[in-house]
């Protein structure tokens, strides 16, 4: 089930970011003086003055049609924290590359100097007129939760936080193909989540929607489970309280861990040892997405485990958000949506899921590999309802 981690040539990278990975490009080349009196001064004129009259016209004759800000503050970058917006370039220009590569979406990383809840908004609001979407990155909780709301509540554009409902996505598309390997529903199995961050609450949400019952999903911070009225809870591990653990479990991550089915890790790594994970059920799941190490050594797994996950590439089943966004929006531009719904996410989960045939289907082939071109149209005709 395991093999080496592989070792990254530090030079090489360094030498791919030189100069940026990104580039804009011409789409009609501007080579005699008609060219330029078409594509600008006078022809470009009679195009303003249309959208002028009609502005939802730029979304045909301009790039706002097919383009998506990859937008973050660099408060929440990869594992390594708040270390800035010129320190989130490289990973929003990485994004970007993924879009127009896999998907033939332009996009352009927006790396913000912005800290608080309405400056970030504001930028992003006077941003609109330019971006078809915008994909929300890196950006930390509990701030990234009423970001995305107030933007999906006051733009006219689809708004993801792709660091939420990505690894939402994922994550579900690869419990549902566990699930036929061990043979079990998802209404009845119990489900621990460690992590709630932007992802934990997203992807709890999301299983809650799949159809894991409420009683049945624990969520874990670093104090243990959350359950109602514990004290110190925020607003966000409030709400969740209210819609998880409904037998109102007490106890460390160790304590709720004991006899259930599935264990989804969205928080640090090294948390569980094998002999931890011998207190959870027979055919049991389990995704340790910490990076770059996870929850668990995966490469020291106790018998009753029959499905593992991470968020690495050099093990089997990595859960990776680039089998998402990119056939997300694609899908979105294609059908002219302007809200994302839990419908669309949970469409998108099966699309991925379904990718694997039932004769592929086994304990390290969950999901399709990141970089397979056929999961973006799946997932955009998904998405468009198609």
């Amino acid at each position: 089930m395991t093999q080496k981690s592989s070792k990254i040539d530090v030079d090489k990278v360094f030498e791919i970011h030189r100069g940026g990975k990104i580039s804009t490009k011409v789409n009609y080349k501007v080579e005699t003086d008609q060219d330029l009196a078409l594509v600008y001064t006078p022809g470009v004129a009679k195009v303003c003055e249309a959208i002028a009259r009609d502005p939802q016209m730029a979304k045909e004759y301009t790039i706002k049609s097919n383009t998506v800000a990859v937008f973050s503050d660099g408060s929440a970058v990869l594992g390594l924290g708040d270390i800035g917006p010129e320190a989130a370039l490289p990973v929003m220009e990485g994004k970007a590359m993924l879009f127009k590569d896999l998907a033939g979406v332009n996009a352009f990383p927006i790396c913000v100097r912005a800290k608080t809840v309405d400056e970030i908004v504001a930028i992003a609001k006077a941003l609109e007129p330019t971006f078809a979407g915008f994909n929300l990155e890196d950006i930390s909780a509990p701030r990234c939760f009423e970001i995305e709301q107030r933007l999906q509540n006051e733009l006219h554009v689809p708004v993801i936080h792709d660091d939420q409902h990505g690894t939402a996505v994922v994550v579900l598309a690869g419990l549902y193909n566990s699930l036929k390997i061990t043979k079990q529903k998802i209404s009845e199995i119990k489900v621990v989540v460690s992590g709630s961050g932007a992802a934990g609450v997203a992807t709890t949400k999301l299983l809650l929607k799949a159809g894991v019952e409420a009683k049945n999903i624990v969520v874990c911070d670093r104090n243990g489970a959350i359950y109602e009225n514990r004290k110190n809870l925020n607003s966000i591990k409030i709400e969740l309280a209210k819609i998880t653990n409904q037998n109102h479990q007490k106890g460390s991550l160790l304590e709720v861990l004991t006899d259930s089915n599935v264990f989804i890790g969205l928080s640090g790594p090294n948390l569980l040892s094998k002999k931890d994970l011998e207190k959870m059920s027979k055919n049991a799941i389990i995704f340790g997405l910490s990076n770059p190490m996870p929850e668990f050594d995966p490469q020291d797994l106790p018998n009753n485990i029959s499905v593992m996950a991470t968020g690495r590439s050099d093990y089997p089943n990595q859960i990776n958000n680039v089998l998402v966004f990119p056939g997300f929006f694609k899908g979105l531009f294609r059908a002219k949506i302007t809200k994302v719904t839990d419908e669309m996410k949970l469409k998108a989960a099966m699309a991925i899921s379904q990718m694997i045939s039932n004769q592929d289907l086994t304990a390290t082939n969950i999901l399709p590999k990141a970089l397979d071109r056929k999961v973006v149209d799946a997932v955009a005709k998904a998405v468009a309802g198609e």
